[in-house]
Formats: structure tokens, C-alpha cells, sequence
């Protein structure tokens, strides 16, 4: 028996996407952008982070590689900087096996001419070097498996993220509101503002929650007047004051909205409880999402109806409706989040899925386009890697992705439409080059192989079947 671990590292994108033209996002790339910007001294801040963009871990684990996989430049990357060369003396050759892909999830057919899974064509010349050698891309020196995944889904939201990775692509197009002042139709404000016992509704417009704060909350303070705002995801949010207003009407608030926007396709009702004073207003952690249930079972259904157990971290169950979500841990930002992932994985039983995600990645850098934070807290996310590896027991499948992109350096404030990480390691993954993944839903396909679970109706596992 084992466990299963997803650490979603919400926003963090490597580009490539095939289909961002679509979306206004050919270009954005949250991790390449971030590197940048740190190697060029651009994201340096007093007290927060200086210099280039260090993640030994994620490095170690193969984050480089997999953003060369997704931006098709992984076989440009494997001749320019190969790996240390095995085999032993001159004339010595040693053959390693990779996964048995398409040729462009191998990362280009320089890499993969050779076929049947060997990197029999790479020649590597150097400084006495004059022979012949078969690499593993970096494989060889790497206990994890690492490649990109693109999304399948119509959309580049939370959910659609989340649940396409759990097995269930969003093949349907989301209700959205339009770029307009006001923002909201008439009937569904009235509805709300009677339903809910409101004064009025302030806002009622496309903004950044931030801003429209700074915009509103003097006003919102002096009139009760909750703050109603979206963006170019499929949201309703609903922002008030935790203390005047009151938390808990404000939830109440969103659960009527949430019935309401039901016949618009709105995918989430999201409640914004804030606190302070005018020119110094905070957001708390006590956000919550008023999801729509998935369209069909997810991994985390199949798991909890086979006798398996599901440990919910943060917005996780919020995301999926807390359908199938079992047992919910909340947290407030990164660092709350690795302590209470760790502690979950301490004492988490046989066959159960922790699945974790870290929201400040999106939620106060990528969104705020705040390119110095979000390297910060990537430094941090990445120095908490190996206290989380000497946890995982033997047997215990980790696998760090994301959930779409939200690139600190582009234009306006929402999401990206990019490829994302798949890292993997631990029992049942072979490590070594993953390629370009064709869906989300690989990741929780591979996961079912891992639970022992039935083949889920989406995705392609990349499990080697050997769950120890």
C-alpha cells in the first residue's frame, strides 16, 4: 500500500501553451519571466530578495528541463549542457530507459530518433571526449521524473485547473461577465440585493481586489454596502469588511449568490472579507469559494468511495465544492501551508491522497503583478523541499505542478494560459524525462495507478505499475 501527494503551486506556469494566442497570453511565462527579471537585477528588494532566482530544489527535481519541455527547446538544452557523462572509461556506453512517448513529448526528434526509449543519437563532444555516449537527459542523475502538461480545458481558472488534473477536463465553456461598467445584469444585482437584505451593492465592475478597495472600502464602511467585482475568470466576488459588515453575513451573502449566478455558468462565488482602516485595508484568510460541483467523479470521488482517505489543505476543498474532499485543513498563506502539509503527512494512513494548495504564489504576487514577491516566496516554497522529501515514507508518489499561469510581468492583473511542471518522485515514477504531457488529467491518472484505483475515463498514466 502507499500515499499520494499533490503540491499545487497555484499560478506557476512555464509558457509553451499552444493555444495562449487564444487567450491574449502567446508569450507570458510565470517562471521564465521571474528568472529573468531576477538574473537582469529587476526583482531585487530591500528586505525580501536579491540576485538571481535560486531553487536548488526544484532544480534538483527538474524544473529547468521541464520548462525547456514545455517551450520545445529541451533537446537544445540536453546538447548544450549535458549531464555528467556514466559508463566509466572511454568506449563505455550505458543505456537508460525513457517513458515510451510521442515524439514531441520527448522533446524533439534530435532527442528521440533513436527510439524504443534511448538517447542512442546524442553525441557529446568536449575536452577529452571524443567518444560516443548514451544520456538520459539529465535523467541519470535525478531520482524524479519532470516534464510540462498542457491544459485541456476551455478555461484558465482554479477549477478548471484542479479538476482536469484530478481527472476531469472542463470541456464546457464557463459563463463570464462583460468588460463593462456595469459589469453585472440588472435582474441578477436586484435578485441579490432583495434576496440578501442589502442597502445597494458598490462596485459592479472588472477590477483588481486590491484596488478596488483602495477604490471602495471608505465608501463601503460608511454605507454597509458590500463591494461586488469580477475579472476575465468565470467569478462573482463579493468583498466586505469583516468587522462593520460582519464575516459570517458576508458568507451568507455569497451563499445567495451563489443559487443566482447558477443560470449565468458562473464557475465561483468567492467571499473577500477584508479588515482595517481607509488607506490601510488588509485581505484575511477567512476567503472562501462557493465552487460548482465537477461535472462527473474526480480522483478525489473515487478514491474516498473505494476506502481510500482524502486530506484537503487549504482552498483545495472550496475548489472542488468539497465534493469528495474529505477531511479539510485550512491555512492561511505559504508558510501555514507547508506546516500543516507536513503535519497531514505525519500521520496520514495507507492509501490516502494529501492535496495541498499554495495560494500565495497567485493570490499575492501573480495576480499584483509583484515580480520581487513572487521570487520570494518561490525561494521560500523551495527551502521547505527537503524537510518534505525526508517525510515521505517509502512507497509515498509526490508530484509538484500548477494549475495555469499568472505571469508577474504581463499585462492587467488575471491568469495566463501556460503549460505547467510536472515533477514526480517517489514510489511508482521512473526517473528521467516525462515529455510534453497532452493533459492535466495524466496527473491524476498516473495517481489512480498509484491508489490502486480503476483507470480514470481521462488522461494517460505514466506510472511504471510498482507501487513500492
Amino acid at each position: 500500500m502507499s500515499r499520494a501527494l499533490i503540491l499545487v503551486m497555484d499560478s506557476f506556469g512555464l509558457g509553451g501553451a499552444r493555444d495562449a494566442a487564444r487567450f491574449g497570453d502567446e508569450g507570458s511565462d510565470t517562471y521564465g519571466h521571474i528568472a529573468e527579471e531576477c538574473a537582469a537585477g529587476r526583482a531585487d528588494a530591500a528586505g525580501v530578495r536579491s540576485g538571481p532566482l535560486t531553487l536548488p530544489n526544484l532544480t534538483r527535481l527538474g524544473l529547468a528541463e521541464a520548462a525547456a519541455i514545455s517551450k520545445g527547446t529541451f533537446a537544445e538544452r540536453v546538447l548544450s549542457n549535458p549531464p555528467p557523462l556514466v559508463g566509466g572509461g572511454r568506449g563505455k556506453t550505458t543505456k537508460h530507459p525513457l517513458p515510451t512517448l510521442p515524439l514531441e513529448q520527448g522533446g524533439g526528434e534530435s532527442i528521440r530518433r533513436a527510439g524504443r526509449g534511448t538517447f542512442a543519437d546524442v553525441s557529446i563532444k568536449g575536452e577529452g571526449v571524443d567518444d560516443r555516449r548514451e544520456l538520459t537527459a539529465f535523467g541519470d542523475t535525478r531520482n524524479s521524473a519532470y516534464g510540462a502538461a498542457r491544459e485541456q480545458s476551455r478555461g484558465k481558472d482554479t477549477p478548471s485547473g484542479h479538476w482536469e488534473m484530478t481527472g476531469v477536463p472542463v470541456t464546457f465553456d464557463w459563463g463570464y461577465f462583460p468588460n463593462e461598467r456595469p459589469c453585472f445584469p440588472a435582474a441578477l444585482t436586484s435578485a441579490l440585493v432583495e434576496q440578501a437584505g442589502l442597502p445597494g451593492l458598490l462596485g459592479n465592475r472588472h477590477a483588481s481586489g486590491t484596488q478596488i478597495l483602495e477604490d471602495l472600502g471608505g465608501e463601503h464602511l460608511a454605507s454597509g454596502k458590500p463591494i461586488v467585482y469580477t475579472s476575465a475568470d468565470s467569478v462573482f466576488q463579493i468583498a466586505a469588511h469583516e468587522d462593520s459588515f460582519g464575516l459570517e453575513r458576508l458568507y451568507g451573502v455569497c451563499a445567495v449568490a451563489r443559487k443566482l449566478v447558477d443560470g449565468y455558468g458562473i464557475g465561483r462565488v468567492i467571499a473577500r472579507p477584508f479588515v482595517g482602516a481607509s488607506g490601510a485595508f488588509e485581505r484575511t484568510g477567512n476567503r472562501r469559494d462557493y465552487t460548482t460541483p465537477p461535472p462527473e467523479p474526480t480522483l478525489l470521488d473515487r478514491l474516498c468511495a473505494d476506502g481510500g482517505e482524502v486530506i484537503s489543505v487549504g482552498k483545495v476543498a472550496d475548489i472542488f465544492a468539497h465534493q469528495g474532499t474529505g477531511r479539510t485543513v485550512k491555512a492561511n498563506g505559504n508558510a501555514a501551508l507547508w506546516d500543516a502539509t507536513l503535519a497531514a503527512l505525519s500521520e496520514a494512513p495507507e492509501r490516502s491522497l494529501i492535496f495541498t494548495n499554495f495560494v500565495d504564489f497567485d493570490t499575492l504576487y501573480g495576480h499584483r503583478r509583484n515580480v520581487a514577491g513572487y521570487a520570494a516566496a518561490l525561494e521560500a516554497f523551495d527551502a521547505r523541499l527537503p524537510v518534505f522529501e525526508k517525510a515521505l515514507r517509502p512507497g509515498d508518489l509526490a508530484i509538484i505542478t500548477a494549475d495555469h499561469g499568472c505571469d508577474p510581468t504581463w499585462t492587467g492583473t488575471d491568469h495566463t494560459r501556460e503549460n505547467v511542471p510536472v515533477l514526480a518522485f517517489g514510489g511508482g515514477v521512473a526517473p528521467g524525462p516525462l515529455g510534453l504531457r497532452e493533459s492535466f488529467a495524466d496527473i491524476g491518472q498516473t495517481l489512480a495507478a498509484h491508489l490502486g484505483l480503476a483507470p480514470l475515463p481521462h488522461g494517460t498514466s505514466f506510472h511504471t505499475g510498482n507501487r513500492e
